[in-house]
């Protein structure tokens, strides 16, 4: 992936627009495992601090990167685990412990977006949140950042939240779906009808068929009292427990996190409340957008050989194979012979070879192996 130099809209606006930069915030979300990318992402040094692509960057780098250009750096907050934060700080060596919030386990999103909310609340009643991915692909990224613009200043003037959807390019059933009400337009912006989970093959076709379905994104845009005035409703209970810790944005803020954050229920932030408020947007979007979230995925990034082959690695030998994802050590030899549509990725202690087309039970894998090997090798 080629990043190219460009001016900032943002960052060029007039200054006496309504909008006002101070106001407006990321929150990176970086705490996943990215099981899916097993082997080479792991327990201890998941898929968004790797280079997946040979880029130079980790998918976290260029995810701050990308939305340095649309707001301050110092608004920039980055929420992950507390056993990355080691990496974090050596891969993003800018960021100032300020900026990193730290979970003290693994909650799904709709614990960091309360968490986020409400120590924004207490620094900014104004804030305009983002709540994005570490691991997306942007590839138009001017175009990102125009509708990202379009939804702060959206949600800075209205009691919405939004979210971006990309245009389906085919029937893929492992991303989300956004159906919106073609009729119900403001602006540049749709009235959200309803959110599917991971179709079946038949219902995806029938989705992309029907041309008022979206992929979800997973990248919302709020106002941060609209938020909270949502999860007060939908999450009322985990509402409270954020609403008891007084420290926000002073030296006492981890002590109160760790405390009461096991009182969160395991819930992402779509089914918590996306799926259920009745005030929600989509801004249909096309700006070159990937889920890297599979080796498929990977795949369909990649520069390819004449047999489609993908290949990661210096001394990887393919003889009659194709369409093929294939990543090995630069130090180890790997000839590959007589397989089409497989995905070989070869580390120092793990060798999987999977069909492409199976590639969603990877996660089905890793869950066998940790019942049979403990967590050696995850």
């Amino acid at each position: 992936m080629t990043k190219k130099a460009y001016f900032s809209p943002l960052k060029n606006q007039n200054q006496n627009e309504s909008m006002s930069l101070k106001n407006n915030y990321v929150a990176i979300m970086a705490g996943g495992i990215g099981s899916r990318f097993w082997p080479e992402s792991r327990n201890d040094h998941p898929k968004q601090f790797l280079d997946i692509l040979g880029t130079g960057k980790s998918l976290i780098q260029w995810t701050y990167e990308r939305f340095a250009n649309i707001c301050p750096k110092e608004n920039i907050f980055i929420i992950t685990n507390e056993i990355y934060i080691p990496t974090l700080k050596e891969q993003l060596p800018e960021l100032t412990d300020r900026n990193i919030l730290s979970e003290p386990s693994r909650k799904n999103t709709a614990p960091c977006t309360a968490y986020i909310a409400h120590k924004l609340m207490a620094l900014n009643p104004d804030a305009n949140i983002i709540m994005s991915p570490a691991d997306h692909l942007i590839f138009d990224e001017r175009k990102f950042e125009r509708d990202i613009i379009d939804a702060l200043d959206f949600v800075s003037k209205n009691n919405v939240l939004v979210t971006l959807g990309i245009k389906p390019t085919r029937p893929d059933t492992g991303y989300g779906y956004i159906q919106y009400d073609t009729t119900k337009k403001n602006e540049n912006f749709y009235q959200v009808r309803t959110f599917t989970e991971k179709p079946s093959q038949e219902l995806a076709e029938t989705f992309v068929r029907s041309g008022d379905f979206l992929w979800n994104a997973g990248i919302f845009v709020w106002n941060v009292k609209t938020i909270i005035q949502e999860m007060t409703k939908y999450l009322p209970e985990m509402n409270d427990v954020f609403s008891q810790v007084k420290s926000y944005n002073t030296a006492d803020e981890h002590h109160d996190i760790e405390n009461v954050y096991p009182q969160c229920t395991n819930i992402s932030i779509d089914y918590g409340i996306m799926e259920k408020a009745k005030n929600v947007h989509v801004i249909p979007s096309y700006f070159g957008w990937c889920d890297l979230g599979t080796w498929n995925s990977a795949y369909d990034n990649s520069e390819k050989d004449y047999l489609g082959n993908a290949v990661y690695g210096k001394n990887v030998m393919i003889v009659d194979a194709s369409q093929c994802m294939v990543k090995a050590p630069d130090n180890k030899l790997v000839v590959l012979q007589g397989l089409e549509n497989f995905i070989v990725v070869d580390t120092e202690d793990v060798l999987l070879i999977c069909e492409r087309n199976r590639e969603q039970q990877i996660k089905d894998y890793v869950a066998e192996v940790k019942r049979n090997k403990g967590d050696k090798f995850l």
